[in-house]
């Protein structure tokens, strides 16, 4: 069993960077710091700001974590990075109380993390 909390483990090797989120209808909308996490496949969301955002559950899915598997909501959200922006499915998470964004997000707008600074730097997408 790990000694550290969950959020500080996931914190550990990550950085943060500001995203807006949105309701598929571009109706609310929040500007969040969000935690980039690399091994994290969809974008996590808490599921209070889900709610303040009008951003419901489409399914209940079953995910793998490095606890085991649980059963998570699944929505869809409009998500804006570095002036980039697209819908995406998301997690809506009871327990995770912060903006994780995965690699879906990143990949589809043509991001990828720099080991060596933390930061996020802009690639070609890939065709194929």
């Amino acid at each position: 069993m790990h000694s550290l909390p969950l959020l500080s483990r996931l914190e550990m090797g990550h950085s943060r960077v500001e995203v807006e989120i949105s309701d598929l209808e571009k109706k609310k909308s929040t500007v969040v710091k969000a935690l980039v996490d690399a091994g994290a496949s969809l974008t996590v969301l808490p599921k209070r700001l889900a709610a303040e955002l009008g951003i419901g559950a489409v399914s209940e899915e079953r995910v793998s974590m490095g606890a085991g598997e649980i059963k998570v909501k699944r929505g869809r959200a409009w998500i804006k990075l570095k002036g980039k922006e697209d819908a995406f499915p998301v997690w809506i998470s009871d327990f995770i109380d912060r903006v994780l964004l995965g690699v879906v997000v990143l990949e589809s707008l043509g991001f990828d993390v720099d080991p060596t600074t933390g930061t996020l730097k802009e690639r070609p997408l890939l065709l194929y």
